[in-house]
């Protein structure tokens, strides 16, 4: 004789909501678990982005005042060099005016060595 055990309908359907209940809110927990993680994890490389952004406009900003300088510094030599090129232009037109016999026996030499030179 077997006896079977009912369980009422009711009973049986309650116990099926709750569970139900049960893992719906563990699937929203895990859900909002989840999105302060990778919120989170968001924040951090933005922080992390833009830190890198700032740094990266910092040195290119020091490579640009670098390179104006070296510009400023390239033309000042040029200019310096220009300035002596012309002094010693101007000391030996001096030269030739004042003593025009040894300038042209000194030219004459120097051709002639650079000849020689030049020849081998």
């Amino acid at each position: 004789m077997n006896k079977q055990v009912e369980v009422p309908a009711t009973h049986a359907a309650d116990r099926i909501d709750e569970k139900a209940e049960r893992i719906k809110q563990a699937t929203s927990d895990a859900v909002a678990s989840t999105k302060e993680a990778v919120e989170r994890t968001a924040d951090r490389v933005e922080e992390s982005l833009h830190h890198a952004t700032d740094k990266a406009a910092h040195v290119a900003s020091r490579a640009s005042e670098k390179a104006t300088d070296l510009g400023e510094r390239g033309r000042e030599v040029y200019d310096e060099t220009i300035d002596r090129a012309d002094e010693w232009l101007e000391q030996a037109r001096d030269y030739v005016r004042a003593k025009p016999v040894q300038s042209v026996a000194i030219a004459l030499g120097a051709g002639w060595l650079l000849g020689r030179i030049l020849r081998r």
